[in-house]
């Protein structure tokens, strides 16, 4: 295991490395807030993969000044990370927020990644059908929170807010999303109180694109359903690893 911290503009950030292989593989982390709470998550690959965990700017371990956060410098400081630790391509898999923001990632940076996974992610849903239904199901069924669930960082979430709600209401969006050729991978947990039409929307709109749905999970599917989520991630990232010395650094 390997930790870096990396200087980013406006300010640094706290990475992680481990596992075993070839293949570069990213987790992403909801929130926005600090990626300790993935390490249950990075147990079921590590032995296949590398596996690269960070505390976005001002969360956990990292580090932020208190100036220019946006979607564009997120981005950014993925690619920082990516490219400070020589790779070339790597698979990209983010968690609620962390799934968005992968979304994100694949459209602007597609040339970096080998193929991405959305696991119990929101999608890019923009209308009111979507914030009615989410709070109805709240209500319902309420949402099972770990101990260990991230602290989301308010400061960065409302730093982060306007930049992402500008992106999400692009005219050409879903095109732009029609158009990703990335092998791709949406998990959805039944008993997500998210609604699930959004994710089902874009993957739909991705050719090379597959949606699953785990029976009995909640928003955490490691949590209960970790045999499941393991078998699914594991054979996704297995059909890049006979390909691994094409995207070596």
């Amino acid at each position: 295991m390997v930790e870096k911290y990396i200087t980013v503009d406006n300010g640094r950030i706290w990475t992680e490395k481990r596992g075993k292989g070839s293949l570069p593989v990213i987790l992403i982390s909801g929130g926005p807030g600090s990626s300790n709470y993935l390490e249950p998550l990075s147990f079921l690959i590590d032995d296949i993969c590398e596996v690269i965990m960070f505390d976005p700017k001002g969360c956990g371990r990292s580090d932020y000044d208190g100036n220019g956060y946006d979607l564009e410098s997120c981005l950014e400081d993925m690619e920082r990370i990516r490219k400070e630790y020589g790779f070339k391509k790597w698979v990209v898999i983010g968690h609620s927020w962390g799934a968005d923001l992968g979304l994100a990632y694949s459209l602007v940076f597609p040339q970096s990644i080998l193929g991405y996974v959305s696991i119990s992610g929101t999608g890019v849903q923009n209308d009111r059908d979507w914030k009615d239904v989410y709070n109805r199901k709240k209500e319902e069924i309420g949402e099972l929170k770990p101990d260990f669930e991230y602290e989301a960082n308010v400061m960065v979430h409302r730093s982060l807010i306007n930049s992402w709600r500008a992106f999400i209401k692009k005219p050409l969006l879903l095109k732009d999303i029609s158009q990703l050729q990335i092998p791709s991978l949406f998990i959805y947990a039944e008993n997500d109180i998210r609604p699930s039409w959004s994710i089902r929307q874009i993957s739909r709109l991705i050719s090379n694109s597959r949606y699953i749905e785990i029976k009995g999970a909640e928003h955490y599917i490691w949590l209960s359903k970790k045999n499941e989520l393991g078998e699914v991630l594991r054979a996704f990232i297995k059909t890049f690893v006979k390909f691994t010395s094409r995207y070596d650094s």
